[in-house]
């Protein structure tokens, strides 16, 4: 069983990834190539002079993996509460985990099916995204949204920041304390 399964791959996802699998959690990310950052060009983002989306999808998915994140190429179908955790389902499987996390961007279809409310988006061409708290919560428990679903600027620097925010909380629950990641520059 996982720690914790990312829905979604994107800024949002693998960011959130990158901290939960560096933080030693077993964390598994779904990918299923639809995200918009794939058509991206961006000139904005902290750190990067300039880089096409698809480039920067896949440097944040791998960094999550460098770090032991397990990467799924997979559609997550639907999403069922087994007693203390959650049944994951896809074309190919099953998979366990006691938190999921939503950052499927501007896809709330799979959020709704399972009963998480939503409210109407705020970002143009937004029409929807997930309600939760300051903290990233939603209101079925160990279930979070971050990234633009949970109702964040689309840009990716901000997804990015957003999901690492969010991916902080969801270990701090599974650790009973408030975790920090903070490296000291290595000479």
């Amino acid at each position: 069983m996982y720690d914790i399964a990312i829905i979604g791959a994107g800024p949002a996802g693998a960011s959130a990834g990158i901290f939960a699998a560096k933080a030693g959690k077993s964390t598994l990310l779904f990918d299923h190539g639809k995200s918009i950052t794939a058509k991206a060009w961006v000139e904005n983002h902290y750190g990067v002079k300039e880089i096409e989306g698809p480039e920067l999808l896949k440097k944040g998915q791998q960094q999550a993996v460098d770090f032991g994140a397990e990467l799924k190429d997979e559609e997550v179908t639907s999403i069922e509460e087994a007693g203390d955790h959650f049944v994951l389902q896809t074309e190919n499987g099953s998979f366990e985990a006691k938190h999921v996390l939503f950052a499927t961007g501007m896809s709330v279809k799979l959020a709704e099916e399972i009963g998480l409310k939503t409210k109407e988006g705020s970002e143009p061409r937004v029409a929807k995204v997930i309600e939760t708290d300051e903290n990233g919560r939603t209101d079925k428990k160990s279930i979070w949204a971050a990234g633009t679903v949970a109702g964040v600027s689309v840009h990716t620097i901000i997804t990015a920041g957003h999901g690492a925010s969010i991916a902080i909380n969801i270990i701090s629950e599974l650790e009973g304390k408030r975790y920090v990641d903070h490296d000291i520059l290595k000479k």
